[in-house]
């Protein structure tokens, strides 16, 4: 099967891969020329994708960026009930995501041409959406159900993107106390395991002890910061350049060489003292 840009500009070159059923959308009346969304019936290993079941989901190409999971709903629930639908970068096997639990952190900006994945509630819905070729261009933005786009779209999106600081401040808390009551845990199962030797007879060793590390303070930091400065200041200045290097080496062993003289000449002294002198 070619790759999904090639299906892609197939679709608009009005040739359809096969396989695939060309469904005719516009964003509103008064467009002229229609948009083609490839579909065609999502089919896989059994157990290999649990988030879209097969013969129950559809799999939608060539999906604008104007065109969201509300507007797909809305398309396709003439066809039957729309359990889920879920859009993706690229095609591939998913699994059951979890609802984002954030407003603020887990949210994704919609860039370019996607793939949706849409799941009905009963496999007929899949043909009866495919069949939709057979009628006119299906409207996206309509008077009942209106697309923000330009400057409403802009006024739209920046006041998304207004946090209130108190819906803000109490998702955090919730997540700090998720956090700590997590963290409490874990040290309670470590507590409970401490000196328990597992199947093997191994015993779990933790850095826990009578005396527990005292957490370092800014000015402790800064302490070990200023120690270790000076230790570089000190070897740089007594190794500065590389001939300062050999004369260090030629002086140390010089030093020993004139040592290994006068512990000789000590040596003979000592010797000649010792000698036996009858007269």
């Amino acid at each position: 099967a070619p790759p999904r840009a090639e299906k892609m500009a197939a679709a608009t070159a009005g040739v359809v891969p096969a396989g695939y059923t060309a469904l005719a959308v516009k964003f509103a009346e008064r467009q002229r020329s229609p948009h083609c969304l490839l579909v065609k019936e999502h089919q896989v290993r059994e157990g290999a994708d649990t988030a879209h079941p097969p013969r129950r989901t559809l799999f939608v190409l060539n999906v604008p960026p104007y065109c969201g999971p509300d507007s797909l709903s809305r398309l396709f629930s003439r066809c039957g009930h729309v359990q889920s639908v879920d859009i993706c970068d690229k095609p591939g096997p998913g699994e059951k995501k979890n609802k984002p639990t954030s407003k603020f952190f887990d949210h994704k900006t919609v860039k370019g041409f996607q793939v949706a994945y849409v799941v009905f509630r009963k496999p007929s819905g899949v043909q009866a959406a495919k069949a939709l070729s057979q009628e006119g261009p299906l409207l996206i933005s309509t008077e009942s159900n209106h697309v923000k786009t330009g400057i409403s779209k802009w006024i739209a999106s920046y006041e998304a993107s207004v946090v209130d600081p108190k819906e803000l401040k109490a998702e955090v808390d919730a997540y700090m106390q998720d956090y700590d009551k997590k963290m409490a845990e874990e040290e309670a199962k470590a507590a409970k395991e401490e000196g328990v030797p597992d199947e093997e007879g191994w015993v779990k060793v933790t850095r826990k002890g009578r005396k527990p590390g005292l957490p370092r303070t800014e000015a402790a930091n800064l302490r070990l910061l200023e120690r270790e400065k000076q230790k570089r200041a000190r070897k740089e200045l007594l190794n500065f350049y590389a001939w300062q290097h050999r004369e260090t080496k030629r002086e140390h062993i010089a030093q020993l060489r004139k040592k290994f003289e006068e512990d000789k000449q000590r040596i003979a002294l000592m010797r000649a003292q010792r000698k036996f002198r009858p007269y």
